[in-house]
C-alpha cells in the first residue's frame, strides 16, 4: 500500500511540473512570441507587437516577462535614449522552438480537419438546442 501511495505522490509531482511548464506555454500569447521570436535572431518589443496580431502593450510585457522568468527568453536594455529593448530565444527556448515548429506544422496540415469537425459540432449544436 505505502509502495502505491509513494508512486502516486510521485506521478502527481512530475504531473504537476509538467502542469506548471505547460501552462506557460499554452496560454493565449506564449507560443506565438515563442515562434516570432524563433523566426528572428532579436526583435524589439514594438517589432514583436507588430508581429503578434490583436494583443496588447500590457499583455505583451506580461508574456514577455513571464517567459523571461521562466528562461525562455532574455532580454536587454540599450542604455540609449529612449531605451530600446531586445528580446531574443535563450537555448532552452530554442529547444522549446522545435515543438513550437512541429506544433505549427501539425496545425497548418490539420486546420481543414479542424475546420470541418467544428461545423459539424456547431450544425449538431444548432439542432440539439
Amino acid at each position: 500500500m505505502r509502495k502505491a501511495a509513494a508512486k502516486s505522490q510521485v506521478e502527481t509531482g512530475c504531473a504537476c511540473l509538467a502542469r506548471d511548464v505547460l501552462d506557460r506555454i499554452g496560454d493565449r500569447w506564449s507560443v506565438i512570441c515563442i515562434f516570432h521570436l524563433g523566426e528572428h535572431e532579436v526583435l524589439r518589443f514594438t517589432e514583436l507587437r507588430r508581429l503578434v496580431s490583436g494583443i496588447s502593450q500590457r499583455m505583451l510585457t506580461v508574456t514577455l516577462r513571464d517567459l523571461e522568468r521562466d528562461g525562455f527568453v532574455a532580454r536587454k536594455v540599450k542604455p540609449v535614449i529612449p531605451p530600446h529593448v531586445e528580446y531574443r530565444l535563450t537555448p532552452l527556448g530554442r529547444a522549446l522552438m522545435e515543438n513550437v515548429n512541429a506544433l505549427c506544422d501539425w496545425a497548418n496540415a490539420h486546420q481543414e480537419a479542424v475546420r470541418r469537425a467544428r461545423e459539424t459540432y456547431d450544425a449538431r449544436a444548432l439542432h440539439e438546442v
